[in-house]
């Protein structure tokens, strides 16, 4: 399967928005979301399917939190993304900012013309969510960046497995002393041997990376791609299943998606 990555000097988007972030380390935080199209897996539980491909618009917060989007041509131009950036960027409100998506990384080379300018511009951190699978493109950026939130992906609970990529992608994270934590979704059909595989390959590179659990929010209807319906696990499960981890991993916390129990969707 071939996938489109957007040019240097442009990005195709969904959305730009000022939200609470909800899952991972940074949760309880604001943020400025970039939300990039585009994403090269196919996960069960995917609760943003819409952003697998660039659609021709994109949506774009004119007031932070307020939710008055108004509607521009994808793909986007570097200037102008800067733009929109600073005008929802009113100062001490925001931490930092998420790139988010879909995969950011398949936006990489954007990304290297983009994160300097951003930087340089707002005087926030960038914030990469990344499902961890594309090492090469990570590399690329690492400079631009200050901390990355990495999905491992179980084959039981999402349909894919990428355990070699996230280990190299952990790896280059840890070498360049980026702040680094990893997100594990589970559901009731997760298998506990993936579980302690994702611990050791963690505790490989460093056992002081601190591992999210987070008990899948089932979706309304299934994920169209795969027609698969993913149910969240028990609390027995979610109980068993940190207690093994911990064997390993210093710090392994259930978290989860905060958001959508605030009805920040």
């Amino acid at each position: 399967m071939t996938h489109k990555t957007a040019l240097t000097t442009h990005a195709r988007l969904i959305e730009v928005f000022s939200a609470i972030q909800g899952e991972g380390l940074n949760v309880g935080t604001r943020q400025i979301f970039i939300r990039f199209a585009l994403c090269d897996l196919r996960c069960h539980f995917c609760d943003s399917s819409h952003t697998w491909v660039a659609p021709d618009n994109c949506r774009i917060e004119r007031t932070p939190g307020l939710r008055d989007f108004e509607i521009r041509t994808n793909p986007v131009p570097l200037p102008m993304l800067l733009e929109w950036v600073e005008q929802l960027n009113l100062s001490g409100l925001h931490d930092s900012i998420s790139l988010t998506g879909g995969e950011p990384l398949l936006h990489a080379k954007f990304m290297m013309e983009f994160l300097p300018k951003l930087r340089t511009n707002t005087g926030l951190s960038v914030y990469l969510e990344t499902g961890g699978h594309r090492p090469e493109q990570l590399a690329m950026i690492l400079p631009y960046i200050d901390s990355v939130g990495m999905d491992f992906k179980l084959k039981s609970t999402s349909g894919e497995s990428r355990w070699e990529e996230h280990a190299k992608c952990l790896q280059l994270c840890h070498n360049a002393k980026l702040e680094v934590f990893v997100k594990i979704i589970v559901s009731q059909k997760t298998e506990p041997t993936e579980l302690e595989r994702s611990a050791l390959l963690v505790a490989g590179v460093s056992p002081e990376i601190p591992v999210f659990i987070q008990p899948v929010t089932p979706l309304e209807t299934p994920v169209t791609f795969t027609n698969v319906s993913v149910l969240a696990p028990s609390a027995n499960q979610v109980l068993s299943w940190q207690a093994l981890m911990k064997r390993f991993i210093k710090q392994v916390r259930v978290i989860p998606q905060t958001h959508k129990m605030l009805n920040q969707l």
